[in-house]
């Protein structure tokens, strides 16, 4: 396999995204859930998310040495992931703050009617769709230009990332390029 230039590289883990986006200006690096007043079921959100990626090894040792076991895990969890999907939706209660947004491990962008300073601090909610993925993050402004007449374009690079969040984001990427790829041969099998 050849090596991605650092430009091509950034691109292939890089997605295009429909996502529920709240943000608030913060003055330091705040825990982004003092920002927000949200409810427990969101937290519990992305609670769910961080138990499944933290017992992925548990399941593949399970799988080795029991398929039976390890199949009827796998329709557990599911369930789990249905119900989590379905108290998303409750959250988003139809297209609410639904923004297109660039989203990478790194940071994400978006277009909106209002400038942001570069260097601002962010306290940012995200609810990733279709998983379910609830993350609150902090991020600092890294770039405002204005692509149209009243259209901002905003840069935002993710702060103070744990491991697990990272994991999250890139799992997410991953699974909407499959997804997407998916989509386009299908539409060009047509």
């Amino acid at each position: 396999m050849s090596k991605l230039t650092p430009d091509e590289r950034r691109d292939f883990f890089r997605i295009a995204d429909t996502i529920a986006l709240e943000f608030t200006p913060i003055d330091s690096m705040e825990h982004a859930n003092e920002v927000f007043k949200t409810s427990p079921l969101f937290h519990l959100l992305g609670e769910l998310h961080l138990l499944d990626f933290d017992s992925q090894h548990l399941y593949r040792s399970i799988n080795e040495r029991d398929r039976t076991l390890a199949a009827y895990l796998k329709i557990i969890n599911k369930r789990i992931e249905l119900l989590g999907q379905a108290l998303a939706q409750s959250f988003l209660g139809g297209k609410g703050h639904q923004h297109e947004v660039t989203l990478s491990e790194g940071g994400m962008g978006w277009i909106q009617s209002e400038a942001i300073t570069c260097g601002q601090l962010l306290a940012l909610k995200l609810l990733l769709q279709p998983q379910a993925i609830g993350l609150l993050l902090q991020g600092e402004v890294v770039y405002c230009s204005e692509s149209s007449p009243g259209q901002f374009t905003i840069g935002c690079e993710f702060k103070d990332l744990s491991e697990a969040q990272r994991q999250l984001l890139a799992r997410h990427i991953l699974q909407k390029q499959a997804s997407d790829r998916r989509v386009e041969l299908e539409r060009n099998k047509q």
